[in-house]
């Protein structure tokens, strides 16, 4: 009997003390991302269903204790995102931040997730500084990223004649980086770039922009922009004649969303880059089919990238036996990814999730079979070559 008791004394002070490990009590999971503008079909609603589906893959708890998820709009406004996340911190006890599209946004979270010691599991935001000169070692960069899409789409277009370029892009962070990378990949591939002219975020009317881009004579008109912005874009180029007279639009960043407002007659023929489509094989199907029939749309490869990046940190806390962000931090490089999103996917040294990337293709309106079949597959980029050597981007914490 007193073995038995003793017994069951140690369980209960084991139990005990990894409860103790969970700060206050709660693996409180943030999700902060555009409810309500441009980028809100990308991420919004539908990535707080992503999160809520990875905590509800594990029963809704981790080491006996609950997961909440919170989320917020940062309206696409640094100083918004940076407010929101200091009172998620310092008074919510936000154990995790999530998503964050926008890559002005992000850049700002990354700094005061550093400083405060939080995880910041980056699926929206484009911006390869992100894991460059901007890195953290509490920032993961799950989904891709401005080098993925400059050496998937122009690479591809470069070596099927497009090999001058005149660039739309967004006036921020994002587009900026979009625009450099994109560039870069050109001028390597043996392109050459004619100009360039920038728009703010969000606008309505390309008309002046267009024009400029037309007069060019560039082969090329490279889209460094993304959700609303290059649904109008697109849209605004086929009432100029721009694709009829010979050029040729470069979506850099269009997602399945883009594509479905759109329709296949409009968007039909574009060549883009992605890290996700539902359709690509079973395990995709299944999950995306979940996804569906709640949020009444397939997933983005932003919202399947925060039901990744949450899904291995719930993991990673588990195996940690706490929520402590440096032994979280380190266990999260240290396992491999492996979900319906990636396959024995790394993590490197800069935050940056290693996974293969595809080249896909907007289908015509003949070749699609039914409701959001989209895209046929043209290659698959290894990870390899997908994402940026880790010496060259600059990263201060890779020796």
């Amino acid at each position: 009997m007193k073995s038995f008791v003793a017994g069951l004394s140690t369980a209960l002070l084991l139990a005990s003390a990894a409860q103790a490990q969970i700060s206050d009590n709660v693996i409180k999971i943030g999700v902060m991302n555009d409810q309500s503008g441009l980028y809100a079909n990308i991420s919004g609603q539908g990535s707080v269903l992503a999160a809520r589906m990875a905590a509800e893959e594990v029963g809704g708890k981790v080491l006996n204790m609950p997961i909440e998820i919170v989320f917020a709009d940062h309206q696409n406004k640094p100083d918004v995102g940076s407010n929101i996340v200091r009172t998620w911190i310092d008074t919510d006890k936000v154990d995790v931040i999530a998503d964050v599209p926008t890559s002005s946004v992000a850049l700002a979270v990354q700094q005061i997730a550093r400083e405060k010691k939080r995880i910041f599991l980056i699926s929206g935001a484009a911006s390869s500084d992100l894991t460059g000169k901007a890195c953290s070692p509490y920032g993961f960069h799950w989904t891709y990223d401005t080098y993925m899409l400059a050496n998937g789409t122009g690479n591809a277009l470069v070596r099927a004649g497009g090999d001058s370029w005149f660039f739309l892009t967004a006036d921020y962070a994002f587009g900026h980086a979009l625009e450099r990378d994109t560039g870069e990949s050109v001028k390597a591939s043996g392109g050459k770039i004619l100009g360039a002219v920038r728009h703010p975020l969000n606008t309505s009317d390309f008309s002046s922009f267009l024009l400029q881009a037309q007069a060019s004579k560039a082969k090329i008109i490279g889209l460094a922009n993304a959700g609303g912005d290059t649904i109008n874009s697109i849209k605004q180029a086929a009432e100029f004649g721009i694709v009829a007279g010979g050029q040729r639009l470069a979506g850099l960043l269009v997602f399945v969303t883009d594509v479905h407002s759109l329709g296949l007659k409009t968007a039909q023929g574009l060549v883009v880059s992605e890290s996700f489509y539902w359709d690509l094989n079973d395990e995709t199907r299944a999950w995306s089919k979940k996804f569906m029939e709640r949020q009444k749309a397939m997933p983005t490869m932003v919202q399947a990238g925060v039901y990744s990046a949450v899904r291995h940190y719930l993991a990673a806390v588990k195996d940690a036996g706490t929520d402590d962000a440096d032994k979280v931090a380190a266990k999260m490089r240290s396992s491999r990814i492996n979900d319906m999103f990636s396959k024995n996917a790394e993590i490197r040294a800069d935050g940056r999730v290693l996974r293969d990337a595809f080249l896909l293709q907007v289908k015509s309106p003949a070749e699609s079979k039914g409701p959001w079949d989209y895209y046929k597959l043209l290659a698959t980029i290894p990870a390899s070559e997908a994402f940026r050597p880790l010496k060259d981007g600059g990263c201060s914490l890779v020796n």
